[in-house]
């Protein structure tokens, strides 16, 4: 009897299917070209910015399921005023259809607007289940938060795991992003030690220039020294070029053992735009041989 081999699955491969855009409701007119590179089902994160409001959300959000994609539509505990607001959203997501997945998280004001202080007081409400939400996204940090300690933010995560779980409710972590792999790597094996089992969508920069990222970078605490920015490929001296992940996940991908890390997959934070950072994809599939 004569065996067939195939081919291997790359841990390039694994991380690269079913990966996760992120848009604000201002790229929604860009969004139709986009969708026309992206695989059918692709999860598009809906951010919640401060200076957008319900109708271009829900906009942004009616538009992705609209082209045979699916809407993960962010809410940011401390910019709701009132639970009357939080109903309202996810009243308005629950009658477009759009209310499936959600992803809560704290947000960027200092204080909060409302009675919400984090994305756990949000989960704690009860109220995602109740609108029909199914899947709740949470934040990880592998390089840690500025503002917050590490036994905070690993606490913070094993409750919310154990409050979904006990409302029959899926989720997945999605991570801050980051120009270092081990950081992730490291983070993601102490995630299965403490028996969080999520999936883990791995944040990663898409192309754009290289004084952006570096910008971003330093708002949210992610290394950027000398030797991490070699790595990643950033020209500290050529704050006008850009720069892709191209090394970042060639580097995540070598590091990979499923044993170790469980399911994960890539999420693209869009500095440099949505439709550039689809076309990056596609180019760096062709370039690296994957299907």
């Amino acid at each position: 009897m004569t065996t067939v081999s195939t081919p291997s699955i790359t841990g390039a491969e694994l991380l690269l299917r079913d990966f996760s855009l992120e848009m604000t409701g201002k790229d929604t007119p860009k969004l139709q070209v986009t969708a026309e590179s992206l695989p059918v089902g692709t999860r598009i994160n809906v951010t919640y910015l401060g200076n957008e409001d319900l109708p271009l959300r829900r906009e942004a959000a009616r538009s992705v399921r609209s082209l045979g994609l699916n809407p993960v539509p962010h809410i940011s505990a401390r910019r709701l005023e009132s639970q009357e607001r939080l109903e309202e959203f996810l009243a308005a997501l629950r009658e477009d259809g759009t209310q499936q997945s959600v992803f809560v998280v704290g947000g960027d004001p200092t204080h909060p607007h409302g009675p919400y202080t984090d994305s756990m007081a949000v989960i704690r409400t009860g109220l995602l289940k109740q609108y029909g939400v199914t899947h709740v996204g949470m934040s990880g940090y592998p390089e840690g938060h500025p503002n917050i300690p590490d036994e905070a933010l690993w606490a913070a995560l094993e409750e919310k795991s154990a409050l979904l779980a006990a409302e029959g409710l899926e989720g997945d972590i999605i991570t801050q992003f980051g120009f270092d792999a081990e950081p992730v790597l490291q983070w993601t094996a102490q995630l299965r030690e403490r028996e969080i089992h999520w999936p883990v969508r791995v944040g990663v920069p898409g192309p754009a220039g290289v004084r952006r990222l570096l910008s971003y970078a330093a708002r949210f605490g992610v290394g950027t020294s000398t030797s991490i920015a070699r790595k990643y490929g950033l020209s500290l001296t050529n704050l006008m070029g850009t720069a892709g992940p191209d090394r970042f996940i060639r580097a995540l991908a070598a590091g990979y053992d499923a044993a170790t890390h469980g399911e994960m997959k890539l999420h693209f934070y869009t500095f440099g735009g949505l439709s550039a950072t689809s076309t990056w994809i596609d180019e760096f599939r062709t370039t690296e041989g994957l299907k």
